[in-house]
């Protein structure tokens, strides 16, 4: 098949594809897996027992996928949430203009983070100071309310520090975080004519433009993420449905046991009694 004939089925979406497409493959898939179970143990259980199996059977299967799903990084397309990632705040002059408090002290109450980490946090950065050039194809182009750059090479990162965050303790009662910032201060590079320098020479590393307007500091705070919320709320569903599953199961089992035994005590024969002897009279 040729690749354009692909390319063309996967840009000119409708409303057959794959919304409508979509929920006839989800409702077929459902039908056919469960349908077909629940079509053999009914002609061999009955209606009511069958049913009551195969939708106990299926909650305890989701069970385990469940379990599965939030006690193993699966790299399928499975049911979770966003990553942990740095979401931007603001961008300030200087970090003791900041709306936050924590941030206000972060020179000197902070800590300055190691190259790995800074190399994330300026990952987000750079997605938020760079504009981003979007293709024709490709729609409009996402709000950037923190864009002053063309090009990542625009600007350099001079300093990185954090400040706050936690590590709670669920033997202490401890369940929630102090939120985690990060203060990255910004500069505008010393733009540099490339022709100047001769060809295989590496032009010098770039110089930071100190009387720039673009110059700042960007705060951001740590995203901890929604990675186990999805599995959880999964899990915790199906764990309710399965011991719905089990207590139906149950209150058929008494249901019949009841029926066995009223059946078996009208067939049972009836005992007559006879009547007591009169006592003798007195000669």
């Amino acid at each position: 098949m040729d690749v354009s004939v692909l390319a063309a089925e996967l840009i000119n979406k409708s409303l057959w594809y794959p919304t409508i497409l979509g929920v006839l493959v989800v409702v077929a898939g459902v039908g056919l897996f469960c349908g077909s179970l629940y079509l053999l143990l009914g002609t061999n259980l009955g209606a009511r027992l069958g049913f009551l199996v195969a939708f106990t059977g299926l909650m305890a299967f989701m069970v385990l996928l469940t379990t599965l799903w939030m006690t193993t990084a699966s790299p399928l397309n499975t049911l979770k949430g966003h990553i942990p990632k740095w979401v931007a705040k603001e961008v300030v002059t200087d970090p003791t203009k900041s709306q936050i408090d924590e941030v206000r002290n972060v020179e000197k109450q902070g800590r300055k983070v190691s190259a790995i980490e800074a190399s994330n946090v300026k990952a987000a950065v750079d997605a938020e100071l760079v504009t981003i050039q979007n293709p024709a194809n490709a729609g409009p182009a996402p709000t950037q309310k923190f864009a002053r750059f063309t090009l990542v090479t625009d600007y350099i990162d001079e300093k990185t520090y954090e400040i706050g965050g936690s590590k709670p303790s669920f033997l202490n009662f401890q369940f929630t975080h102090q939120p985690l910032y990060a203060v990255v201060q910004f500069c505008a590079v010393i733009s540099t004519d490339p022709t100047k320098y001769p060809f295989g020479v590496a032009p010098p590393a770039p110089k930071c433009d100190s009387s720039s307007p673009k110059n700042g500091f960007m705060v951001l705070e740590r995203d901890l993420g929604t990675v186990r919320q999805p599995p959880m709320i999964a899990f915790f569903s199906a764990l309710i449905l399965f011991g719905l599953g089990l207590l139906g199961l149950h209150w058929y089992e008494k249901d019949r046991k009841a029926a066995r035994a009223a059946a078996e005590a009208a067939t049972r024969p009836t005992e007559v009694t006879a009547p007591p002897a009169p006592a003798p009279a007195n000669a």
